[in-house]
């Protein structure tokens, strides 16, 4: 396997964690999707090939791989509890089990979220369940524990935020907004544009969910959720299939009762191909450190906005490392954002287009010759 060209620059020592990827110089639409590593197709290709070669005992091996895959994500997300954590086909599953699952009262989302955290809601509340209200952001477009504590009422049973805002990048404070609600309150946490490449509190959140197809690099198809015991007790198992019950090897014909932990949050068995790519990629970014990745993905997002700048872009995204992951989304003044996406296709850049602005996101892969084509790219626009 060849090295991405370039990735002796890299920062902090990353650079054994890029040899793993193959993607070219150039490629910024992680917030969309993640290239996965050779080991993640190494890895399914081998399962797949097993699963055509198939005996008494490949498919107990395979379905093996679900479990290390759940162990792997209960690491990264810091809980010693494996129970609380089951694997998702995607971020969409867990939170409509979140919807349906809340008999009644209000939940409060932020206005302008990524579709996949409102039609849940707006399900729920067509058949009589919880009832969506819009959390309004403050005068920056930035979800704050400030924000939340003024949008409280005595029918609010939960909040649901992104753990990084998909538009801006913006990365919201779980702890101080756990706090704000109270232990009463569910918080319900999109974890999809952080996890993987931020390192936030994921256990503040009552039901955390998150895809594993954009920043942990694993493949579509691929997830987990993680609950914490209030979720537990309050998001009723509606949802609930065979393979998130009791016994659910004992066919008798019986109603069991759903499992006690996380995996009443299962439908049906997933594929263990993909549980066996979504676990050597936790484990790749378990060996490189969240840390480590964090630090280049900050320093080369800074490259990225200080190239914007000089090129006259308007940077929209927060600019204090705190405040922000590995989005940067920008406008360049007096010139569509299509003219400019054209640009970048024409200098081998791939960013995220959208009507009103561009979206460009680095990762631990990331190299500096990238951000020189996207340097390129604007210049030849101005």
């Amino acid at each position: 396997m060849s090295p991405s060209p370039g990735t002796t620059s890299a920062p902090g020592g990353l650079s054994g964690y890029a040899e793993h990827f193959v993607e070219p110089d150039g490629y910024l639409d992680f917030g969309r999707f993640g290239p996965p590593s050779a080991d993640v197709i190494e890895t399914t290709t081998a399962l797949s090939t097993r699963s055509a070669h198939c005996t008494s005992r490949t498919v107990d091996e395979l379905m093996s791989h679900e479990l290390q895959a759940r162990q792997a994500a209960a690491r990264l997300i810091g809980t010693e509890d494996l129970d609380r954590v089951a694997l998702l086909p995607n971020t969409s599953t867990g939170l409509f089990h979140a919807a349906l699952g809340l008999p009644g009262g209000t939940v409060l989302v932020p206005e302008r979220e990524f579709p996949s955290n409102l039609y849940p809601w707006r399900r729920a509340a067509a058949i009589g369940r919880v009832r969506p209200v819009p959390l309004t952001p403050d005068d920056q477009q930035r979800i704050t524990p400030d924000q939340v504590r003024s949008a409280l009422t005595t029918d609010t049973v939960a909040v649901a935020v992104s753990a990084v805002d998909f538009r801006s990048g913006f990365r919201a404070d779980l702890a101080a907004i756990k706090e704000v609600i109270g232990q009463d309150r569910l918080l319900i946490v999109d974890a999809i544009q952080g996890m993987g490449v931020a390192d936030m509190a994921w256990t503040a959140a009552d039901l955390l969910v998150t895809g594993g197809q954009k920043w942990l690099r694993a493949g579509w198809a691929t997830g987990f959720v993680y609950a914490s015991e209030l979720a537990l007790e309050r998001i009723e198992p509606v949802l609930t299939g065979w393979s998130g019950v009791q016994q659910p090897g004992l066919f008798d014909d019986l109603d069991h009762p759903a499992a006690t932990g996380a995996q009443r949050f299962s439908v049906t068995n997933l594929s263990p191909i993909a549980a066996g790519g979504l676990a050597r990629a936790l484990e790749l970014v378990e060996h490189a450190g969240i840390d480590r990745i964090a630090d280049h993905v900050a320093h080369r997002t800074a490259e990225l906005i200080d190239t914007i700048r000089s090129a006259g872009g308007l940077v929209l995204s927060p600019t204090a490392e705190h405040e922000r992951a590995g989005i940067v989304a920008f406008t360049m003044p007096r010139t569509d954002p299509a003219q400019v996406a054209k640009a970048f296709e024409a200098h081998g850049v791939t960013a995220t287009q959208r009507p009103d602005q561009l979206r460009l996101c680095a990762h631990g892969s990331t190299t500096l010759g990238t951000v020189d084509l996207v340097h390129r790219a604007l210049r030849s626009i101005a």
